[in-house]
């Protein structure tokens, strides 16, 4: 199998928001190391025509979903500039499967790399915890895939916003902060951070290991998007979702063609 073939053919699906088959159809043999290097070719074309690597994010965080997919630990995908959106809006033109999740994310403030990475390094380590939303959008056919076509399609990444305020990382007990989303006015979702390995900062210390398994670190200024505080919900054009994160304000973000 060519992996940069698969790359390039990921790329282009990502690029133009139309659905594919599964790759492990045609591909069964494909690994999960496979895949992460599909990924890496993946956005090393996109660097190549002009973006830059500004964080990385997480994706099976909770143990339920862990068990569901039969793996041990969580994934993770790279987030790149053009996937971060300056305004509460998102257009879903151009995307397949658009679902929303609220995340905490965090934001580095010195460079971290070790596999003996403890919850004091990355506390260390972080210039600020934001409230966030991230779209995800899986460019598989039916929103149907395996583990591995999942970390080949760069876990699902499509866009990010950050909300306007940072808290210091002593600011809150982050495993007790409840959020509740609500789509056009309705409640669809309730959480709290515990949902995301207990604590988020297990999933900055979670990625710190894995990428120093590839000689890859955490540099200063990049946004680590911990994982889906609750389970993602499909959008359409005309949709308003408001997330209330206790006691650090609420994003609106209003969805548009």
């Amino acid at each position: 199998m060519d992996l940069e073939e698969l790359a390039k053919r990921i790329a282009e699906h990502q690029r133009r928001g139309v659905a594919m088959k599964k790759l492990t159809l045609e591909y069964p043999d494909l690994t999960v190391e496979h895949a992460y290097r599909i990924q890496a070719l993946t956005v090393e074309g996109h660097l190549a025509a002009g973006d830059r690597l500004v964080g990385w994010k997480m994706g099976l965080t909770s143990r339920a979903k862990q068990v569901s997919v039969g793996v041990e630990e969580p994934i993770y995908g790279r987030l790149l500039g053009s996937m971060e959106l300056r305004e509460p809006r998102l257009s879903v033109s151009g995307l397949v499967h658009p679902r929303v999740e609220p995340e905490l994310a965090f934001v580095m403030k010195e460079r971290l790399g070790s596999k003996a990475v403890t919850p004091r390094d990355v506390w260390n380590a972080t210039e600020c915890v934001i409230p966030a939303v991230e779209f995800i959008d899986s460019r598989y056919e039916n929103f149907s895939f395996t583990l591995v076509d999942v970390v080949a399609d760069n876990a699902s990444s499509s866009k990010f916003y950050l909300g306007d305020q940072g808290f210091s990382p002593y600011d809150a007990r982050w495993d007790e902060v409840g959020v509740v989303m609500r789509k056009n006015g309705a409640v669809v979702q309730t959480g709290a951070g515990a949902a995301v390995l207990g604590h988020p900062v297990r999933s900055v210390v979670m990625l710190t290991q894995m990428l120093s398994r590839e000689d890859l670190v955490l540099e200063p200024g990049m946004v680590v998007l911990t994982g889906g505080i609750t389970e993602a919900i499909p959008v359409t054009a005309g949709d308003v979702v408001q997330i209330a994160f206790d006691g650090l304000g609420a994003l609106e973000l209003r969805i548009s063609e």
